[in-house]
């Protein structure tokens, strides 16, 4: 995911679990090579829930160069492709407090839906986070 506040999207992670488990620059030709980006360099930082079977990772990049653009379409669920990302929750309603208390925002209120409950937060970059417990 690519953020121009890491701090920010580090902290809201932060609240689901996910811990910092690498942090480096990447740059050079290589990196060039593999992004398609000529001239890039940017922060990559890594989360991941500890002990968590199977593992769950996390991608933080923060460009220094080239600049960056934001996604006008972030946020939206009426668009084609890649809308939201959902993670799985062992107990909805004390991470959802936990994101609230932290000063997140839920988009809507908790509904039940099949077999799960299920809630929307703004996450990093305005990029929808959906929580899901099933239940």
């Amino acid at each position: 995911m690519l953020v121009s506040d890491l701090e920010e999207a580090q902290r809201f992670l932060a609240q689901l679990g996910f811990c910092v488990t690498r942090s480096v620059v990447i740059s050079g030709d290589e990196m060039d090579a593999y992004m398609g980006i000529e001239g890039l360099k940017a922060d990559h930082v890594t989360l991941s829930v500890p002990d968590a079977d199977p593992h769950e990772e996390v991608q933080l990049l923060r460009f220094h160069h080239p600049d960056a653009a934001p996604d006008p379409g972030s946020g939206r669920l009426d668009r084609f492709g890649f809308n939201h990302v959902c993670f799985r929750v062992p107990d909805l309603d004390a991470t959802a407090a936990k994101l609230v208390e932290a000063g997140f925002t839920a988009r809507n209120t908790p509904m039940v839906f099949h077999d799960r409950k299920l809630v929307f937060f703004n996450g990093p970059e305005g990029v929808v986070v959906e929580l899901a417990q099933w239940l």
